[in-house]
């Protein structure tokens, strides 16, 4: 807290300075009154939520459900513009002169417009600037995209709308984890998560369940906090483009999240209320023969008695039923505008006694304090409460999924009279999956603020200054309880308690100079600064052999306790310069200077650059000469950049730890690991450097048939060098391995928009919007040549020079000349061997070879009807839960009731367990995501402008040939390199939401 004192005390002083340095003229002014409606072309119909303000002034408002708008704003006499702009649609400057007339009233019809190249935006840029003028691909989420489609977090809600982003929902839990990829892995050890920006504020996304309750796989990120409600835009920028201005933290990419905002004029409020069910999509095959053997190990024992087989499935799965309320209150006066909300959410999952609520509360308060300075502030809370159960992982001797794919379904899970539950897994120690959602205690507590203020400063014409601080903090709390007497393999009780303490805060300070240099050409430069700090704390204690009834963990053996800090620093400069030419030819061209406290002293700070094009060639008068007619505009763009990256090394990775240790009976220190004599650990490296990464896109944006067409097409290459991995040491150094530069990967890929507008008219439109994103991934250099399996994977997913990152590397079928399987002389398949004898290959690939959407919506009158479609082909899923049910020994798998129907030899599931190969899946998969329908009126209620009735469905289809719950599920989580890992997790469910929203 001392260095963000310190630095509030520098950049404050600083800020002084320039506010000091300006003065402002009063001149008689008059309050004028602004009207008027907004229309859509082609359908005359009002159109709604359209920006209409004066220029250069924070006076406006937006248009109501009838596309009406009025607002009041005390200004000098003289020209203005008003602008009116909706995102979809061509914006407008309107020039108005200001005399004696105080009342204003202006019509606007818009035009469509697909390619939206007005559309301002600022992800990238220090300042707003038009879409027009950048040479990087950018995209953006309206508000009304994020609701209505029966997702409860931003990263669900973003599903299929975005090119370049692979979205995956990594759990079907109550608050599901999602992960999201832009442009394929840029690193093996981190993630490849972008930077989450919200109102300029960092926010963590962390995945820390598994680091509380050790859940397995991952339950919920901390993107469930925001509330999609609140947003009023997302924006979302791929590659290195963006790292000039948020530094070597956004080589990922960037998803900035704008909320609602305060207009000048009436209260108005917002009140929205849905309830939703969420059901088990398809069960998996299971064994439903009412035979058992005689004996499961011996293979020539083919004596079997009846027995009676239960559904496990419809044990512990259950409709889950949900409800959602939210209040919002926006307005202002020419001084002061605000917005503020209130929220409720209450979802159940799948599984029996899980749930997840949230509580928020937001406010974002604008103040105009002089003519020549405005202040933002915005103040987020989140309270989140879930109950949870183990559903998969590393751990997996307590969780409920885990129990099902172990036990014999011949055993009835049900609770005795006495309350005592059996025990379901004979072979091996695993819970009865009724008693884990029953008995067992999981669950999370999450406190949240984000906050922040900022200062936009006209100080002269030509020259803007703005700063922001923000802060982000959140205690997540957890604990878990196993009580005594139990089918689990610790019996005697067990009790987990952790907490975690997240704080992070960024500091930003920006200049601008804008000035013409002639009259065609304008320059604009920027000059900024960043500091940012994160701190992270964990403690956590494990205790066995409880008290009957108690929970707390010092009632029992304390086996396992421990502490975690973390404290990273980032700093950053950059110089900005851009070039407009009549308006129509763009240059941009950056240099950022970069530092990070994770590096060695002479490598924390990396100098990185970026150039940009973007050409407006359809004004020329050639283009509309030649080809106008067919394509009204079309824009060239081209951008290069370089980035570091950060997330593959932890705060103080760097340094080699050790531990007091006895030797003969002296004192020592030596390498610290689990066991310091026979497990070697890793050593640290003082000079260890940043990833460094380089990307280059090029594309176009072409609109067709007066815009009512719109294609944008992007290429893109990027370059990964000095990639952070593991090599090996030799063992007279005492050490096991050492994290070391020495790694290379490339993606490179396509990404294609195409939007239409097939039919307009006063009644009727139909627009339709497709998605096409292919990204190819080589791992390009492993030190050495080598290959090493990746951490949580059971040693299955690798990274191989050569080979796509993560790729499943295990054993595989002997094949006969003809490829058809080789059997031995007992009718059971085995394990074959390379060309060069080796017992494992390359099996499987999670990574897609391409994936895409297709979305339809239609408008008749006030129905409307939404219908989205997402596709994620040629990728393989490995189904651990697979494995396990089909054999034998275990005897809940439908292969089984194979076996003992005499339709495949006894014991050929345990033959196949071995190889790997047989596990592997097409995962390729086509779903129903959204289909939403609604209805819009106009009730005879003083006051109320609009009501809402919709009715939503989501992942209610998949069309696939996964013999699991869901192709689209990863057990990992946000692990990078794990993908396609199915093992115990819960699957995704279909859900159905009813909801009401009333404006009045």
């Amino acid at each position: 807290m001392r260095k963000l004192y310190d630095h509030l005390k520098k950049t404050g002083f600083l800020f002084a300075v320039c506010c000091f340095l300006t003065s402002s003229s009063m001149w008689a002014q008059n309050q004028y009154t602004f009207t008027g409606t907004v229309t859509e072309s082609g359908t005359n119909q009002p159109l709604s939520g359209a920006s209409v303000f004066i220029e250069g002034t924070s006076f406006g408002t937006i248009s109501d459900f009838d596309g009406n708008y009025s607002f009041t704003a005390t200004l000098e006499q003289g020209s203005v513009n008003l602008s009116i702009s909706s995102l979809g649609f061509t914006t407008q400057a309107i020039p108005i002169d200001l005399g004696s007339n105080l009342t204003i009233t202006t019509n606007v019809v818009l035009e469509e417009d697909l390619l939206n190249l007005d559309e301002v935006v600022v992800t990238g840029n220090p300042v707003g600037v038009n879409k027009r003028t950048l040479g990087n691909a950018i995209s953006s989420v309206k508000s009304e995209d994020l609701v209505n489609n029966g997702a409860i977090a931003v990263d669900q809600a973003i599903s299929g709308k975005i090119t370049g982003a692979l979205v995956q929902q990594n759990s079907g839990d109550p608050a599901g984890g999602i992960s999201i990829r832009l442009r394929g892995p840029s690193t093996v050890l981190g993630n490849s998560d972008p930077l989450y920006i919200v109102d300029g504020i960092i926010i963590s996304n962390s995945s820390n369940s598994n680091d509380l309750v050790d859940l397995g796989g991952t339950s919920q990120n901390r993107l469930v906090d925001l509330n999609p409600n609140d947003i009023e835009r997302i924006e979302i920028i791929k590659g290195a483009a963006a790292a000039a201005i948020y530094g070597s933290r956004a080589s990922n990419g960037v998803v900035q999240i704008f909320t609602k905002k305060g207009r000048t004029g009436e209260p108005k409020f917002n009140f929205s209320t849905n309830v939703r069910v969420n059901e088990l999509r398809k069960e998996i095959d299971y064994n439903t023969v009412p035979l058992a053997w005689v004996d499961p190990f011996d293979r020539t024992n083919l004596e079997t008695v009846p027995v009676e087989r239960f559904n496990y499935q419809d044990e512990f799965f259950e409709s889950g039923f949900g409800i959602e309320n939210f209040l919002s209150v926006s307005g202002g006066n020419e001084k002061t505008s605000y917005y503020i909300s209130g929220s409720f959410l209450d979802n159940e999952g799948i599984i029996k006694n899980t749930d997840f609520q949230r509580v928020g509360f937001k406010t974002n308060i604008t103040q105009k304090a002089w003519d020549w300075l405005e202040i933002n502030a915005g103040l987020n809370y989140t309270r989140s409460v879930s109950n949870d159960v183990p559903n998969g992982g590393i751990n997996v001797a307590y969780g409920a999924i885990t129990g099902f794919v172990f036990s014999d379904n011949s055993v009835n899970p049900n609770p005795d009279e006495s309350g005592v539950y059996p025990v379901t897994s004979l072979l091996v120690p695993r819970t009865n999956p009724l008693e884990a959602v029953d008995r067992f205690d999981f669950g999370q507590k999450v406190n949240r603020f984000i906050t922040s203020i900022g200062l936009n400063a006209k100080i002269t014409d030509k020259l803007s200054a703005s700063y922001l601080l923000g802060l982000d903090f959140f205690n997540q709390s957890a604990t878990g309880f196993i009580p005594i007497n139990n089918t689990s393999p610790v019996g005697g009780g067990f009790s987990r308690r952790a907490d975690i303490n997240n704080f992070q805060y960024n500091s930003d300070l920006n200049l601008a100079y804008k000035t013409p240099i002639t009259e065609d050409i304008e320059s604009t430069t920027t000059l900024g600064g960043s500091w940012q700090y994160e701190e992270f704390d964990r403690i956590a204690i494990d205790a066995e052999g409880l008290v009957p009834i108690v929970q707390v963990a010092n009632t029992g053996t304390i086996f396992s306790q421990g502490e975690t800090r973390s404290q990273i620093s980032y700093w950053g400069s950059f110089l900005q310069q851009s070039f407009s030419f009549n308006d129509k030819l763009y240059l941009n061209g950056a240099i950022r200077l970069d530092g990070a406290s994770t590096f060695g002293e002479d490598e924390r700070n990396q100098l990185y650059a970026k150039a940009s094009l973007s050409y407006i060639i359809s004004e020329e008068d050639f283009w509309k000469n030649t080809f106008g007619d067919a394509f009204n505009t079309f824009k060239l763009r081209g951008s290069w950049g370089q980035a570091g990256n950060l997330t593959a090394l932890t705060a103080f990775q760097r340094f080699t730890v050790f531990s007091p240790f006895s030797i003969n009976g002296t004192p020592s220190l030596v390498p610290a690991g689990d066991d310091v004599l026979t497990n070697a650990p890793d050593q640290g490296d003082l000079d260890i450097a940043p990833e460094r990464q380089e990307e280059i896109e090029f594309g176009f944006d072409a609109g067709l048939l007066n815009n009512r067409i719109g294609i944008e097409f992007t290429y893109y290459k990027q370059d990964v060098t000095d990639l952070l991995l593991p090599r090996e040491l030799a063992p007279s150094t005492g050490f096991g391995s050492r994290i070391e530069n020495v790694g290379d990967l490339e993606n490179e890929g396509i990404e294609i928009l195409l939007r239409g507008a097939p039919i307009k008219t006063n009644d009727f439109s139909w627009d339709v919007t497709a998605t096409f994103s292919q990204n190819e991934n080589v791992v390009t250099r492993v030190a050495g040549g080598g290959q090493f399996a990746l951490p949580d994977s059971f040693s299955t997913n690798f990274v191989i020079e050569g080979q796509p990152l993560g790729v499943f590397f295990r054993q595989f079928y002997a094949r006969d000349a003809d490829g058809s399987i080789s059997l031995d002389e007992n009718g059971y398949p085995f394990a074959g061997t390379t060309e060069d004898g080796a017992s494992s290959k390359v099996i499987g690939d999670p990574n897609p070879d391409w994936f895409g959407s297709l979305i339809n919506e239609f408008a008749y009158k006030n129905f409307k009807l939404r219908i989205q479609l997402d596709a994620v082909q040629g990728f393989d899923v490995f189904n651990w839960n697979r494995r396990l049910l089909d054999n034998v020994i275990f005897g809940g798998g439908f292969n089984v009731g194979q076996e003992l129907l005499g339709n495949r030899p006894k014991g050929f599931g345990g033959a196949q367990a071995g190889i790997f190969e047989e596990f592997v899946e097409d995962g390729s998969f086509v779903k129903l995501r959204e289909l939403a329908i609604s209805y819009d009126f106009r009730p005879p209620i003083k006051g109320v402008e609009n009501v809402q009735l919709s009715l939503v469905g989501r992942n209610l289809i998949s069309w696939d040939d996964y013999s699991g719950w869901d192709p689209e599920i990863n057990t990992a989580g946000q692990s990078n390199g794990v993908r396609g890992f199915d093992f115990a997790g819960v699957p995704i469910p279909r859900t159905y939401q009813l909801g009401v929203n009333v404006s009045f």
